[in-house]
């Protein structure tokens, strides 16, 4: 049972993803919304994709995150030659003990960034399915739990094809939000070559929030009201991806989960004790796409998974305010909120 203790507060809450988002974007410059994505991610329990082309900054925000944040971090290089083994650990014998001890594999960390995931084999791709969801590894029988928090952040390349495997359904399902970064602006990119030019800014980059803090914020989200009309928009959009004629492939229901809980965590980023449509309007592309897979017909009309979003989430109904006066109606008791924007929408 989670306890007042196990909780932070709001305004602690806001405040810690501050620093860690001032730290992240003192080494990503120009992409304020990449950056919010990744927190986000990180207070929903999830795991991030980060696909781009080469060189645009992905390994570079992984370990930003991962070094803004005082936890346990480790690196998976992803090889054709890698073994689930490599990821997951092995059984080895001990010849003095005459038994079997368990050597743990990269995968035992709190932070996990696997780089160039989809250079591996299908195999050991396979090997992340159980520790991502399940957050343990089963080893000859035996169960090991994973530490708390967990997060693994993968990077990939959509562009070279050659010697890449891609990501099968069930291992991109598992994945909460797919990001892209982009190239920077010409003004983010003459900071960049200041910034960059001579030293690598992660040298200097010093942990902002400890593990056992982020912690915490995770179980501050997990409290974060969702009204029923904000999880019945998030269930039409889901399930409208699964009639939609330019789709072969609709969401499933692990991605619901994952829209609303992303929706409870962009909520308190923005101090709110309860989720909005809007929050949920915000994070459907980056959420729902990449688990989506178009029919021939709208790759021939080079329709995307994000544009098939886009439609439906504007061709699906809003929930609209409860009461004349705006008032929050939405079976929830009467308190303080925090940090009501102007113009939002109060359910």
């Amino acid at each position: 049972m989670t306890t007042f203790d196990d909780r932070a507060s709001l305004s602690d809450l806001t405040a810690t993803a501050e620093r860690v988002r001032k730290s992240v974007e003192s080494v990503i410059e120009g992409k304020p919304e990449v950056v919010r994505l990744s927190l986000t991610v990180l207070l929903a329990e999830g795991h991030l994709l980060i696909e781009d082309v080469p060189g645009v900054g992905k390994t570079m925000l992984a370990k930003a995150l991962a070094r803004s944040v005082d936890s346990s971090v480790r690196r998976i290089q992803f090889t054709p030659d890698l073994l689930p083994s490599d990821i997951t650990g092995v059984s080895v014998f001990d010849q003095q003990r005459r038994e079997f001890e368990f050597k743990p594999g990269a995968i035992f960390a709190q932070i996990v960034i696997g780089d160039e995931i989809n250079r591996a084999s299908p195999k050991t791709q396979s090997a992340l399915l159980e520790s991502m969801e399940e957050r343990q590894v089963t080893i000859d029988g035996r169960t090991y739990e994973l530490p708390d928090p967990f997060m693994v952040v993968a990077t990939q390349n959509p562009v070279e094809m050659e010697g890449t495997y891609p990501l099968p359904e069930a291992q991109r399902d598992r994945f909460m939000a797919r990001i892209s970064m982009g190239y920077p602006s010409a003004s983010a990119e003459v900071q960049m070559l200041d910034v960059h030019g001579g030293v690598n800014p992660l040298d200097d980059l010093q942990p902002v929030a400890h593990a056992h803090e982020i912690a915490k914020l995770i179980e501050t989200v997990r409290e974060v009201h969702v009204a029923e009309s904000v999880r019945k928009y998030a269930v039409d959009l889901v399930q409208a991806t699964r009639t939609h004629p330019d789709l072969r492939l609709g969401a499933s229901p692990r991605a619901t989960l994952h829209l609303v809980r992303a929706a409870k965590a962009s909520a308190a980023l923005a101090g709110r004790d309860y989720a909005l449509p809007d929050d949920v309007q915000q994070l459907a592309v980056q959420v729902l796409a990449h688990r989506l897979l178009p029919t021939a017909q709208a790759q021939l009309n080079r329709r995307t998974a994000e544009q098939v979003v886009g439609d439906i989430v504007q061709g699906t109904p809003v929930p609209t305010t409860g009461s004349p006066d705006g008032a929050y109606v939405a079976g929830r008791p009467p308190q303080p909120l925090f940090g009501q924007q102007p113009g939002a929408r109060r359910l």
